[in-house]
C-alpha cells in the first residue's frame, strides 16, 4: 500500500467509525447472505462479534502507518482463526462483505479510489492472516 491509499482508508474509516454498530450489523447480514454456512463458525452473539470486528478493523486501520507493529497481531488472528474452522476461501467472502458494507456506509464518498485503497488494505491483512494460518501445524487454513 502506498501513503495515499493508507490516507484514504484512514479518512474513510473516520466516517464509518461513528456508525460502527450499524456497519457491523450490515456486514454480518451480508456475510451470511453470501454464505449462510459461515454462521456456524461464530460462537458469540452477533453484537459481540460485531464489536470485535470493529475493534480489530480500527486497530488495523490505525496500524497501516506502522505495519511492523500490527503484523504480529494480524498473524496471531490468522492462527487463531484456524481453530474456528476458517478456510482460505472464507477470506474472499469476508472481503466481499466488507467492501459491500463500506459502500453502503460511505455512500457517495465510496469512490473508486477509496474502494481500491480498501481492497489493497484488505488483501494485505487477509494475506498476512492466511500465511500465518498455514503455519499452524503445517495445515492450510
Amino acid at each position: 500500500m502506498n501513503a495515499e491509499q493508507i490516507q484514504r482508508v484512514q479518512a474513510s474509516w473516520q466516517i464509518v467509525k461513528p456508525i460502527s454498530e450499524q456497519a457491523a450489523d450490515l456486514f454480518y447480514t451480508r456475510l451470511f447472505e453470501l454464505d449462510p454456512s459461515l454462521k456456524a463458525l461464530f460462537k458469540s452473539g452477533q453484537a459481540e462479534q460485531g464489536r470485535k470486528l470493529m475493534a480489530m478493523l480500527n486497530t488495523a486501520v490505525i496500524g497501516l502507518t506502522n505495519l511492523e507493529a500490527i503484523v504480529p497481531v494480524v498473524q496471531n488472528l490468522g492462527r487463531s482463526h484456524v481453530a474456528y474452522g476458517v478456510k482460505d476461501e472464507h477470506y474472499d467472502t469476508v472481503g466481499e462483505a466488507l467492501i459491500w458494507t463500506l459502500a453502503a456506509g460511505l455512500g457517495e464518498q465510496f469512490t473508486d479510489d477509496v474502494k481500491d485503497a480498501w481492497l489493497a488494505a484488505y488483501m494485505l491483512l487477509a494475506t498476512t492472516m492466511k500465511e500465518a494460518a498455514q503455519e499452524v501445524d503445517g495445515v492450510s487454513a
